[in-house]
């Protein structure tokens, strides 16, 4: 009986503490959905010759097709940042965004939260 009750406690106290712990806090980057070749390059200029597109969009969507991973690049810094996830920014192509996430310094990747148009 003394063990039952000693567990039984153990696990709402887990369970509290679970409860209690704040959510992540995601911070918010802004820039362009782009591939990562025209963001190394810190434009499409290359891009448009290579991929025979003229959008933003064009250019990044050809360039994903071809091996590049989409990237957000913040022209103000010269940065770019991974995407963890490949498939939410398909649709933000070429566009300014918001993109929701948390940053992680050693593999120097956004964990992607949310994306929003940006402005």
């Amino acid at each position: 009986m003394k063990s039952a009750l000693l567990a039984l406690t153990a696990f709402v106290l887990m369970g509290a503490g679970t409860y209690a712990a704040p959510k992540s806090a995601g911070r918010t980057f802004s820039g362009e959905i782009m591939d990562s070749t025209c963001a190394n390059m810190g434009n499409h200029d290359a891009g448009y010759k290579m991929s025979s597109t003229h959008t933003p969009k064009d250019c990044t969507l050809a360039c994903v097709k071809s091996g590049s991973k989409f990237v957000l690049y913040n022209s103000a810094t010269k940065t770019a940042y991974q995407l963890d996830n490949q498939n939410k920014p398909k649709e933000f192509a070429g566009q300014k965004v918001k993109v929701i996430g948390t940053y992680n310094t050693g593999t120097k990747t956004i964990h992607v939260e949310k994306i929003e148009a940006g402005s």
